[in-house]
């Protein structure tokens, strides 16, 4: 006999017994502990557990085969709705998806869903098959901690998070009904229902965007420590490091938005406007908070930043036309020899015929300079139309040709050198009387010297 182990009386007393109750208690348990291994161990019990194994391996065999077939008949059957229930998918006109697209990724969903199925089905039969043998049982429960543990953790997380997910759901409801708050007075601000005296309709919406932003970024910064992570060294790094590279990143960027942000207070221009920014010409078609787009009498499309248009000087010819008007201008030069008066009738005559151009208040002329050689007129007529000043202008400049030639007059700047010695003077007839002997200048020529 070999002996497995030994007792004192001091082993007995620590467990308040004598030393043979206590050896025939412990004899017992190895008995009933080798009796348990010999039963195990036996050819019996070992054939039974394989049969066990075998069973799982076949029924684990059985669900893989099952779960082929049948997401073989659903792939067919996904085949077979092409163009038929799968007609692809429409947002508003644009498509998405032709219908061959949608039934290959509908495929590729139930292929991935597919191993998904068959690995679980796997890792749920290797706990079943380890924990069939005495010696693999460890096996078993460890494959199921790797699941465990993790859902443990993950739901006792979820838990104890629910307090400041609560509260991140009352601030988001909170400040949600400030800004639609905020969204109904620009609605009632646009419709001119809620009248500020100095806020103008135009402004109610980049304000709206305005204070939208500034609520969202206050929200973002209550909510911030609710966040799982806040207090992390990795998130606040990663926030520091965003914020740089916003910074550094963005500085242009957020300079044409606060440029944009002042054009819009400073109502230089609204869209549709005829303008002239530095020495692009046209009219208004895009104002947003980067660019002022532009488009040119020849339909170019120029793009101007909003810190361009800032530093430039903007030229508005419609702000006040619809009301005033705008004073359309242009200089005709007419030697002294034609009455100023004629002139007068003349281009204002032109300026009734021409199209686009206002009757009152009437065209009026002023003489600009009194050149050596000309006078200098320039006609000044009123239009509603600023976006057409091509049109107008080229009409007007035919019917000044028009009606100068009709009346037999000459638009040119003549130069003259002038004898004084009897020769006529270039003045009016009607302003001057000819006195006798101005026949011009006279000139002797003798025989002798031809």
């Amino acid at each position: 006999d070999n002996m497995i182990m030994s007792l004192s009386e001091e082993d007995a007393l620590w467990l308040n017994t004598n030393r043979n109750a206590l050896a025939s208690n412990y004899k017992a348990r190895i008995a009933k502990s080798i009796a348990g291994y010999r039963e195990a161990t036996s050819l019996k019990t070992l054939a039974k557990e394989v049969g066990m194994a075998v069973l799982v391996l076949g029924v684990l065999i059985l669900i893989i085969t099952m779960l082929s077939r049948l997401f073989r008949r659903f792939g067919t059957r996904v085949d077979s709705w092409e163009g038929t229930r799968l007609k692809g998918i429409h947002i508003r006109n644009y498509e998405l998806f032709n219908s061959r697209r949608e039934v290959a990724f509908i495929q590729s969903v139930l292929t991935v869903v597919k191993w998904l199925l068959i690995m679980l089905s796997v890792y749920l039969a290797l706990p079943v098959l380890f924990g069939i043998f005495p010696w693999t049982r460890d096996f078993s429960e460890t494959l199921i901690s790797y699941v465990t543990s993790p859902v443990k953790r993950i739901l006792r997380a979820i838990w104890d998070y629910l307090p400041n997910f609560v509260t991140i759901l009352v601030l988001v409801v909170v400040f949600r009904y400030i800004i639609r708050f905020f969204h109904f007075l620009k609605t009632e601000i646009e419709r001119g229902a809620l009248r500020l005296p100095g806020f103008y309709a135009d402004w109610a919406n980049p304000t709206f965007q305005i204070i939208r932003v500034l609520i969202l970024a206050f929200m973002l910064i209550v909510i911030f420590p609710y966040m799982p992570g806040s207090d992390s060294p990795i998130f606040k790094g990663v926030s520091v490091f965003v914020g740089v590279l916003f910074t550094f990143g963005s500085a242009g960027a957020l300079g044409n938005v606060v440029a944009g942000l002042v054009l819009t207070y400073m109502r230089a221009f609204h869209i549709g406007d005829r303008v002239k920014i530095g020495e692009v010409s046209g009219d208004i078609i895009e104002r947003s908070l980067l660019v002022t787009r532009i488009r040119t009498i020849k339909n170019e499309i120029i793009s101007v930043p909003n810190s361009t248009v800032m530093s430039s000087h903007t030229v508005n010819y419609s702000s006040d036309a619809g009301t005033n008007g705008l004073i359309i201008h242009t200089t005709v030069t007419i030697g002294y020899d034609i009455d100023w008066r004629r002139v007068y009738e003349l281009l204002q005559k032109a300026a009734a015929k021409t199209k686009l151009l206002e009757t009152a208040p009437p065209p009026f002329i002023l003489q600009v300079s009194l050149d050596d050689y000309y006078v200098s007129y320039q006609l000044n007529a009123y239009t509603k139309h600023p976006n057409k000043q091509a049109v107008i202008y080229s009409n007007l400049f035919e019917e000044i040709q028009d009606t100068f030639h009709e009346a037999g007059i000459e638009i040119m700047s003549p130069h003259f050198y002038a004898l004084r010695d009897g020769h006529k003077m270039n003045i009016p007839e009607s302003k001057f009387q000819a006195r006798s002997g101005d026949e011009g200048i006279r000139v002797r020529v003798d025989r002798k010297d031809i």
